[in-house]
Protein backbone atom coordinates (compact mmCIF):
# COMPACT_ATOMS: atom_id res chain seq x y z
CA UNK A 1 0.00 0.00 0.00
CA UNK A 2 1.65 3.64 -1.37
CA UNK A 3 1.26 6.32 1.10
CA UNK A 4 0.30 9.68 -0.06
CA UNK A 5 1.85 12.66 1.30
CA UNK A 6 0.60 15.61 -0.29
CA UNK A 7 1.24 16.92 -3.73
CA UNK A 8 4.82 16.75 -5.16
CA UNK A 9 7.04 19.28 -5.24
CA UNK A 10 9.58 19.38 -7.90
CA UNK A 11 12.62 21.52 -7.68
CA UNK A 12 12.96 24.68 -9.43
CA UNK A 13 14.53 24.53 -12.50
CA UNK A 14 17.71 27.05 -12.58
CA UNK A 15 19.42 28.51 -15.63
CA UNK A 16 22.58 27.00 -15.86
CA UNK A 17 25.35 29.17 -15.21
CA UNK A 18 28.58 28.97 -16.67
CA UNK A 19 31.84 28.63 -14.57
CA UNK A 20 34.78 31.58 -15.57
CA UNK A 21 38.22 32.49 -13.94
CA UNK A 22 39.65 35.22 -13.21
CA UNK A 23 40.97 35.62 -16.97
CA UNK A 24 39.98 34.70 -20.32
CA UNK A 25 39.66 35.49 -23.95
CA UNK A 26 36.45 36.33 -25.98
CA UNK A 27 35.25 37.31 -29.02
CA UNK A 28 33.88 41.03 -30.57
CA UNK A 29 32.04 39.76 -33.99
CA UNK A 30 30.72 43.39 -34.26
CA UNK A 31 34.59 44.26 -34.12
CA UNK A 32 35.49 41.00 -36.17
CA UNK A 33 38.05 40.69 -32.86
CA UNK A 34 38.68 36.80 -31.72
CA UNK A 35 40.18 35.86 -28.63
CA UNK A 36 41.02 39.18 -26.95
CA UNK A 37 42.38 39.08 -23.44
CA UNK A 38 39.85 39.89 -20.54
CA UNK A 39 40.20 40.10 -16.37
CA UNK A 40 37.42 39.18 -15.02
CA UNK A 41 36.27 41.79 -12.33
CA UNK A 42 33.15 41.33 -9.71
CA UNK A 43 34.18 44.77 -8.51
CA UNK A 44 33.41 46.40 -11.61
CA UNK A 45 29.95 47.12 -12.60
CA UNK A 46 30.05 48.04 -16.18
CA UNK A 47 32.84 46.10 -18.76
CA UNK A 48 35.27 48.02 -19.61
CA UNK A 49 37.09 47.79 -23.44
CA UNK A 50 40.26 49.56 -24.56
CA UNK A 51 40.26 52.04 -27.17
CA UNK A 52 41.69 55.33 -27.96
CA UNK A 53 41.08 58.66 -30.30
CA UNK A 54 37.48 58.66 -28.56
CA UNK A 55 35.65 61.60 -30.39
CA UNK A 56 31.96 62.94 -30.84
CA UNK A 57 31.25 63.84 -34.78
CA UNK A 58 27.96 64.86 -36.68
CA UNK A 59 26.75 62.28 -39.23
CA UNK A 60 24.00 63.63 -41.57
CA UNK A 61 22.84 65.71 -38.62
CA UNK A 62 23.37 62.57 -36.47
CA UNK A 63 25.55 62.54 -33.06
CA UNK A 64 27.87 59.76 -33.37
CA UNK A 65 30.54 57.99 -31.50
CA UNK A 66 34.05 57.53 -33.25
CA UNK A 67 36.61 55.25 -31.63
CA UNK A 68 39.44 52.90 -32.67
CA UNK A 69 39.55 49.49 -30.85
CA UNK A 70 42.75 48.18 -28.92
CA UNK A 71 46.52 49.96 -29.21
CA UNK A 72 48.17 50.00 -32.08
CA UNK A 73 50.57 47.36 -30.62
CA UNK A 74 48.48 44.56 -30.03
CA UNK A 75 48.52 41.94 -32.12
CA UNK A 76 45.20 42.45 -33.64
CA UNK A 77 45.13 46.23 -34.34
CA UNK A 78 43.62 47.38 -37.75
CA UNK A 79 43.42 51.38 -37.08
CA UNK A 80 39.84 50.73 -38.40
CA UNK A 81 37.44 53.47 -37.21
CA UNK A 82 34.60 52.60 -35.22
CA UNK A 83 31.35 54.41 -35.56
CA UNK A 84 27.86 54.15 -33.73
CA UNK A 85 25.30 56.65 -32.77
CA UNK A 86 23.75 54.50 -30.16
CA UNK A 87 25.47 55.07 -27.42
CA UNK A 88 25.32 57.11 -23.77
CA UNK A 89 27.34 59.24 -21.30
CA UNK A 90 28.01 57.96 -17.60
CA UNK A 91 29.67 58.67 -14.81
CA UNK A 92 32.06 55.66 -13.84
CA UNK A 93 33.93 55.56 -10.57
CA UNK A 94 37.01 53.58 -10.60
CA UNK A 95 38.30 50.94 -8.03
CA UNK A 96 40.71 54.22 -6.20
CA UNK A 97 37.35 55.92 -6.32
CA UNK A 98 38.20 58.42 -8.74
CA UNK A 99 34.77 59.32 -10.95
CA UNK A 100 34.95 60.32 -14.36
CA UNK A 101 31.99 60.20 -17.71
CA UNK A 102 32.42 57.86 -20.15
CA UNK A 103 31.05 56.63 -23.22
CA UNK A 104 29.11 53.16 -23.26
CA UNK A 105 28.19 51.55 -25.88
CA UNK A 106 26.34 48.16 -26.23
CA UNK A 107 27.76 45.27 -27.94
CA UNK A 108 28.13 41.63 -28.09
CA UNK A 109 30.88 39.39 -26.53
CA UNK A 110 31.14 35.60 -27.04
CA UNK A 111 32.27 33.50 -24.20
CA UNK A 112 31.71 29.76 -23.76
CA UNK A 113 30.22 30.00 -27.76
CA UNK A 114 27.44 32.10 -26.65
CA UNK A 115 26.31 35.73 -27.76
CA UNK A 116 25.65 37.99 -24.95
CA UNK A 117 25.11 41.42 -25.74
CA UNK A 118 25.74 44.37 -22.54
CA UNK A 119 27.22 47.29 -22.46
CA UNK A 120 30.48 48.08 -22.48
CA UNK A 121 32.37 51.44 -21.62
CA UNK A 122 35.28 53.21 -24.09
CA UNK A 123 38.31 53.25 -21.67
CA UNK A 124 41.61 54.17 -22.09
CA UNK A 125 43.46 51.11 -20.83
CA UNK A 126 46.66 51.31 -22.68
CA UNK A 127 48.54 51.26 -18.96
CA UNK A 128 46.49 48.09 -18.22
CA UNK A 129 47.65 44.72 -19.19
CA UNK A 130 44.07 43.35 -20.07
CA UNK A 131 41.98 45.23 -22.94
CA UNK A 132 39.04 43.96 -21.57
CA UNK A 133 37.39 44.22 -18.36
CA UNK A 134 34.02 41.75 -17.59
CA UNK A 135 31.91 43.36 -14.58
CA UNK A 136 29.07 42.17 -12.83
CA UNK A 137 26.45 43.55 -15.37
CA UNK A 138 27.68 41.12 -17.90
CA UNK A 139 28.54 38.45 -15.08
CA UNK A 140 24.91 38.75 -12.64
CA UNK A 141 22.81 36.35 -14.82
CA UNK A 142 25.40 34.07 -16.93
CA UNK A 143 28.78 33.25 -14.48
CA UNK A 144 29.74 32.23 -11.11
CA UNK A 145 33.29 33.33 -11.05
CA UNK A 146 36.14 31.26 -9.36
CA UNK A 147 39.19 33.11 -9.44
CA UNK A 148 41.59 29.96 -8.70
CA UNK A 149 40.87 29.16 -13.14
CA UNK A 150 41.92 30.83 -15.93
CA UNK A 151 40.56 30.44 -19.55
CA UNK A 152 37.78 28.49 -19.20
CA UNK A 153 35.96 29.43 -22.09
CA UNK A 154 38.76 29.69 -23.78
CA UNK A 155 39.70 26.13 -23.22
CA UNK A 156 36.05 24.71 -24.85
CA UNK A 157 36.95 26.40 -28.52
Amino acid sequence: MTQKTGPSKKPKVQNTKFLIGSLDYADFPEFNLLDIACKIDTGAQTSAIHCHRIRLIEVEGKEVIAFKLLDPSHRDYDDKEYRTSVFNERKIRSSSGHAEYRYVITTDIILFGKVFKTEFTLADREQMKYPVLIGRRLLKDAFIVDVSKKNLSYKEK
